[in-house]
């Protein structure tokens, strides 16, 4: 997708100083030296017109960026961090905005901005001559929506760039320059000496991205996770053939994320990648019925399986949903959608507290198993109301309950 993007800068520049005016950052000016610069992140989306929560803007200065934050934090009233001391990298945290300021490496802006991972953040805006400068061409770059890198050096000294790429085909709808291709598949093991958080923050934020269904194609594609059989699970599925419009923008939003998680990465990696308990447990019950439904007709399944399926799953059901066969989409879906579907959504018209109380029974696996049961019951619309509930209660003791000689 080719962007417009105007060849004369100032529109850009305009831009700019009214984002910098608007988050007070024309505050913290006056504290810069002379070739002081603006690089990466912030830049970029103001050229692709994005409007972000979160702020993160990342400065360049000459030299003493630990004095120089020092003053801008005291000033300001703000939060002041030394991310890293001997490299003099510092962060201001302002209410939502975080300000980075580094020292300036190489002994030319040029230098510095040719060692950035990818040319669409190697874009400055020189504060004292108010202008651009773009020696690796990243605004043609972000006009043609393709991400490119200037030296694949840049990307082995943090590897974790190599999965960033996927981020921004997610986030950006962008295109892989084939070269970057090329390097990816060679590299993607060095992947691994990343910190496990880094890549879970970086799969988390490729996930939710708008074109994340393309970014999950293409880490299929070039297999970035595991052996070279991964994808070859009947459970990963063909994810160019599935009709996502059958679910509406909430749903897409809530549950498609955890469904491409499960479609980039097995159990294994899960566990590897640190991902959260409740992440992982979602998933395997994911497989868990993907695999019961695979050796049993759906439409064979006895009330009990069915009741069960739908009490775990009911929570992410949508992530589920591409699973099933096609013609049950549309029912699966609106019964999930409403909330007084018993068998969808299980409930119960009376809790623990009652039925302790009404019939004298105790704390214990009886009162769970009671409890299911009744469950069940209104699932299948056995019961209409309190009294038949109390009733089959009484009866299902009755039946169940321990007898004492």
């Amino acid at each position: 997708m080719k962007r417009s993007i105007p060849n004369d800068h100032t529109l850009i520049i305009d831009e700019l100083e009214t984002s910098i005016k608007l988050h007070n950052l024309n505050s913290i000016l006056g504290f810069l030296p002379k070739g002081s610069y603006l690089v990466g992140g912030y830049i970029r989306d103001i050229i692709l017109g994005r409007d972000n929560e979160e702020v993160d803007v990342d400065i360049v200065v000459p030299s003493n960026a630990i004095e120089i934050g020092k003053k801008i934090a005291e000033n300001i009233g703000s939060k002041f961090i030394i991310l890293d001391e001997k490299r003099e990298v510092i962060r201001i945290i302002l209410n939502h905005i975080y300000i980075d300021i580094a020292n300036q490496v190489s002994s030319t802006i040029e230098g510095d901005l040719c060692s950035r991972d990818f040319s669409i953040n190697s874009i400055a805006f020189l504060f004292d001559k108010r202008c651009l400068f773009d020696p690796l061409n990243g605004i043609k770059d972000i006009e043609d929506s393709i991400l490119r890198t200037n030296s694949e050096i840049n990307l082995l000294n943090d590897p974790l760039r190599i999965l960033r790429c996927f981020r921004f085909v997610s986030e950006f709808n962008f295109k892989i320059d084939l070269n970057l291709i090329t390097f990816i598949k060679k590299n993607k093991g060095k992947l691994f000496l990343v910190a496990e958080e880094r890549i879970n923050y970086e799969i988390q934020k490729i996930v939710h991205g708008a074109n994340a269904l393309y970014a999950a194609i293409l880490i299929r594609k070039i297999n970035i996770f595991g052996p070279a059989n991964l994808y070859e699970n009947s459970f990963f599925l063909d994810l160019k053939k599935i009709n996502y419009e059958e679910l509406n923008q909430e749903e897409k939003n809530n549950f498609l994320p955890l469904f491409f998680i499960s479609q980039i990465l097995n159990v294994e990696y899960l566990e590897k990648l640190k991902f959260s308990k409740a992440e992982i447990k979602k998933i395997k019950l994911l497989r868990k019925w993907h695999l019961f439904l695979k050796n049993k007709n759906i439409n064979q399944l006895n009330e009990i399986d069915r009741f069960k399926l739908h009490q775990e799953l009911e929570m992410f059901l949508p992530s589920f949903i591409f699973y099933l066969p096609q013609n049950l989409h549309f029912d699966w879906l609106n019964r999930w959608r409403n909330k007084e579907d018993k068998l969808f959504h299980p409930s119960n018209l009376i809790n623990g507290d009652v039925i302790k109380k009404n019939l004298k029974i105790d704390n214990g696996p009886i009162l769970g198993e009671l409890l299911e049961y009744l469950s069940k019951e209104l699932a299948f619309k056995r019961l209409n109301n309190f009294d038949e509930a109390i009733y089959k209660a009484k009866q299902w003791i009755e039946q169940n309950a321990p007898k004492c000689d």
